[in-house]
């Protein structure tokens, strides 16, 4: 099942993507005699209250309502809107490591953004004053589904509701010192100026339910600027996979529902690759198969 956000007369609504077309739930549920639904609610709430099952039950009498509307005459907005955590995992695809030339890391090596840095299909990434050379990065997200804290290998995938796509977009020249921009400073990368900026974290279009994925370390990814392929790859090249960076998170950390949890990259990024950087005017199209295509324009501050 695909689950997607989208404005409804001014309101945001839940909805079901099939075949070109959305279904609202709210309605659906209606005409289909259910109840207990708040007239509108959110997939965070849907996630928080263990609600999702519910839908990819009745999700065939729902599409037979003939109710949908086609996708392409609403916004889609995030399929996620408020996140408490947003968890980045670094040089999680061996090709990555090789353009910059640095060893894979012994264990996952996190950073985060905020919720400032959200963004959804076809909002515009925004080319902040205060850095020249912005850059992107293709991963697939993965959205944790219930609370778990000490979450093992094992039972880890346990605990995701669904994948959807993600664009860490990145400010290069922000790594390091304004007065030193080429040299690590001694306490390292500033990440937070480095990553977290606001518009840096396009998500979409939707979330695909695991379901549909049995296997989330066997897809294509890829991303183009103008329709020019910058970066081509498989999930299967991760270095740690999806049930390692969740038994790694939560070993002390407890994970909630709508936490984002991004792999990764692989190769063919701009600021190794000798590649321009992202300019006002560029259009970014990330794609993941199974799940679809995020789409979002670039546009200068």
């Amino acid at each position: 099942m695909k689950l997607a956000h989208y404005l409804s007369n001014g309101e945001t609504r839940v909805g079901i993507v099939h075949e070109e077309h959305i279904f609202n739930l709210q309605d659906a549920a209606k005409k289909l005699g259910l109840t207990g639904f708040d007239r509108y609610f959110t997939i965070d709430q849907l996630l928080s209250q263990d609600r999702i099952q519910e839908f990819q039950k009745i999700e065939d009498k729902i599409t037979a309502t003939k109710m949908g509307v086609p996708i392409n005459s609403v916004r889609i907005l995030s399929p996620i809107l408020n996140p408490e955590k947003i968890l980045l995992v670094a040089v999680n695809y061996p090709s990555h490591g090789k353009e910059q030339n640095v060893s894979l890391p012994t264990e996952p090596y996190f950073f985060t953004k905020f919720k400032n840095a959200l963004i959804g299909p076809g909002d515009p990434i925004l080319l902040p004053r205060v850095s020249k050379k912005v850059d992107w990065e293709v991963e697939l997200a993965v959205i944790i589904g219930k609370t778990g804290k000490y979450i093992q290998k094992k039972d880890a995938l346990n605990y995701v509701a669904g994948y959807t796509i993600s664009i860490d977009v990145s400010f290069r020249d922000l790594r390091y010192p304004s007065a030193s921009p080429d040299k690590p400073s001694r306490l390292g990368i500033n990440w937070m100026k480095a990553k977290a900026l606001d518009s840096s974290f396009p998500l979409g279009p939707w979330l695909v339910t695991k379901d549909e994925i049995p296997n989330p370390h066997d897809l294509k990814l890829s991303l183009s600027v103008n329709g020019d392929e910058k970066q081509h790859s498989n999930t299967g090249e991760m270095l740690f996979k999806i049930d390692s960076l969740i038994e790694y998170i939560s070993s002390g950390m407890t994970l909630n529902p709508g936490d984002i949890i991004s792999t990764g990259t692989p190769e063919g990024v701009a600021v190794f690759s000798g590649q321009p950087f992202l300019k006002d005017g560029d259009i970014i199209k990330a794609k993941i198969g199974k799940i679809g295509m995020l789409t979002n324009e670039v546009k200068a501050e």
